[in-house]
């Protein structure tokens, strides 16, 4: 799919934003892009009757079978979370963190983020293949070419490994960025405004205690992903 035929986000009333509206971004290329980027995703749900959030590491395939891409989150099959997930609508969200923005009042102070929701139909991907390779993306997602390392899933771990798919059709993506917005009687007032740029940064990896001293090329490639990502 190019960019120039992808859909628009926030097709529905659940996905439209609201408050905030400048900072919404219509591109789905973008929305493409922060999944990319980000790293954990909080899956939330209805369990007993009770709102439920938790973390879960995930992938996206924007081809996926699922409405206008598909979003895969991994868990275990005796995770509580899996039987309120399960033919449910989700609500997924992913932040990154980019910026600490300090205003010249308290009401200014604010972050620099890029935050995604995705909400829809939840379904247990049973199909053999798909999980195969829904699998290999979320490893892929975590160390690039990683999954092709590595040796075939055993039945039993496929049997123990859980896995949900999740439509990317209705989602929604608010970026902010820069300093402050502050009052301009507060700028005159010569009180200090600006923000602190944050970003995720990786050391060097450190190898297990009989794995060698030699770094594999995926895991070092990774490393040093993460360790140039600009302010």
């Amino acid at each position: 799919m190019t960019t120039s035929s992808l859909p628009s986000l926030s097709p529905t009333p659940r996905t439209t934003v609201g408050r905030g509206r400048n900072r919404a971004v219509t591109d789905r290329a973008e929305l493409y892009a922060v999944l990319s980027d980000a790293l954990v995703a909080h899956l939330g749900f209805v369990s007993d009757g009770h709102p439920v959030v938790l973390p879960a590491a995930f992938a996206v395939d924007p081809d996926g079978p699922d409405r206008d891409g598909t979003l895969y989150l991994h868990g275990s099959v005796a995770a509580g979370w899996l039987r309120g997930a399960t033919d449910a609508t989700i609500c997924v969200t992913v932040t990154m963190l980019d910026g600490l923005v300090a205003g010249r009042s308290a009401f200014h102070h604010s972050m620099n983020y890029r935050s995604a929701v995705v909400i829809g139909p939840a379904r247990l991907v049973d199909d053999p293949a798909e999980k195969q390779r829904a699998l290999g993306l979320v490893v892929d997602h975590m160390i690039p070419g990683r999954s092709a390392t590595l040796r075939a899933d055993t039945r039993k771990e496929l049997a123990a490994t859980a896995v949900i798919a999740l439509p990317l059709h209705e989602a929604s993506l608010k970026v902010r960025g820069g300093g402050p917005v502050d009052e301009p009687a507060d700028v005159a007032a010569g009180i200090w405004g600006g923000h602190i740029p944050v970003r995720l940064v990786a050391g060097d990896p450190v190898p297990d205690g009989d794995a060698g001293a030699e770094v594999p090329g995926d895991v070092a490639a990774r490393a040093l992903t993460l360790q140039a990502q600009p302010c």
